[in-house]
């Protein structure tokens, strides 16, 4: 059985854009092609053991016999690594597993690098943030980015470096839907899906904005999913219009099961809102709502979402003087034409299979 090391900025654990993906790979990795996999991090407890996985500590990794891992699999997060999002030490620990190791190394860019204004350290970091990106690309035999935007500013940055584009798949399960299952749904149920702090910002602006929300499919239910428990987010769902219930460490099982049920997500996602809104497929919690058709609204008005010539339906959203939303009679259809899009290129299967090729695996007997 042939091993595979990923890098992660933590262990994998509830619902973490990141964390999941990686998990997600693991597991059909070893379903399917018999690799098993082995975590390394620098935030770790002797606690850890997602899905049965081995959890090592990054900074002792080169202490112990490199000939464990046949591949490397990195999940380049610059501000997961470092908290100012120069993670030096990481670019030390991947060049010397290059030299000693002789498998493949593939990175997969969640991140480039950050941007902000002149106040802020982004703005100042930008320029390490940049060069320690190349370096990571150039010591990679495959980059793996999340849009077409992604793409065109690797090439850039590393017009040498090879490139695949896959959207991130979701994090909360793939279910099989009949038609019957999509149509079928109850209009008026919403859902709140992410890490803490998306869930947090996504519930603000969702309160801001929910009587603009048109009353064919107004929320009167709104499930909140992920994250770790948070009193301020527990504290916006007092007063607000609509039944709620917030389930911060959910399973991923579970929380499938409930997004099954309802037609709309609500993503306050950017910052910025002058960012594209492909960035939004680096995130698995976008990818978990497309996976399941349930079709994802924003607060403000974005640019498409394409992959080449195929457009994601969207993208929909509310703002104070102007709404663009699938009323009661379009919903089904929109909602089932996402969900065929999601199927045509963010599945995992499809991702788990383009890494397997990189990597030379074959299916298990």
């Amino acid at each position: 059985m042939s091993t595979l090391l990923q890098i992660v900025p933590k262990a994998p654990g509830g619902i973490d854009g990141v964390g999941d993906y990686a998990l997600t790979i693991a597991k059909k990795l070893r379903e399917t092609f018999g690799c098993d996999t082995v975590f390394a991090t620098f935030k770790t407890s002797s606690s850890e053991n997602p899905g049965g996985f081995e959890v090592l500590p990054l900074d002792g990794l080169l202490e112990r016999s490199i000939q464990k891992y046949d591949h490397v699999l990195l999940h380049y997060v610059n501000y997961g690594f470092q908290k100012r999002g120069v993670p030096f030490r990481l670019l030390t620990i991947l060049q010397a597993l290059v030299e000693q190791h002789r498998g493949r190394m593939v990175t997969i860019f969640h991140e480039l690098y950050a941007s902000g204004p002149p106040w802020t350290s982004a703005f100042w970091l930008r320029p390490l943030q940049i060069r320690l990106a190349k370096a990571v690309a150039r010591l990679s035999d495959t980059c793996i980015v999340s849009s077409d935007n992604f793409v065109s500013e690797l090439k850039r940055m590393a017009p040498h470096a090879r490139i695949q584009l896959h959207p991130v798949p979701s994090g909360l399960e793939e279910p099989s839907l009949s038609p019957n299952q999509i149509v079928d749904r109850d209009l008026h149920q919403w859902a709140i899906v992410g890490g803490t702090a998306l869930a947090e910002r996504s519930l603000r602006s969702f309160r801001r904005l929910l009587s603009r929300i048109p009353d064919s499919i107004a929320p009167r239910s709104l499930f909140v999913l992920g994250g770790n428990e948070n009193p301020v987010t527990r504290s916006l769902l007092v007063d607000l219009a609509v039944q709620s219930d917030y389930r911060p460490h959910i399973a991923a099982a579970e929380a499938s099961e409930i997004l099954r049920t309802c037609s709309f997500a609500w993503f306050d996602y950017f910052h910025r809102p002058d960012v594209e809104t492909s960035v939004i497929l680096k995130s698995s919690a976008f990818a978990a709502a497309c996976a399941h058709a349930v079709i994802p609204v924003f607060p403000h008005r974005g640019s498409v979402i394409s992959l080449g010539s195929d457009r994601l339906p969207g993208p929909f959203f509310v703002e104070p003087d102007r709404c663009e939303i699938p009323d009661a009679h379009k919903r089904a259809k929109i909602a089932s034409d996402i969900y065929d899009w999601y199927q045509r290129h963010s599945s995992s299967e499809s991702l788990v299979q383009a890494i397997a090729k990189i990597f030379g695996l074959n299916r298990a007997q």
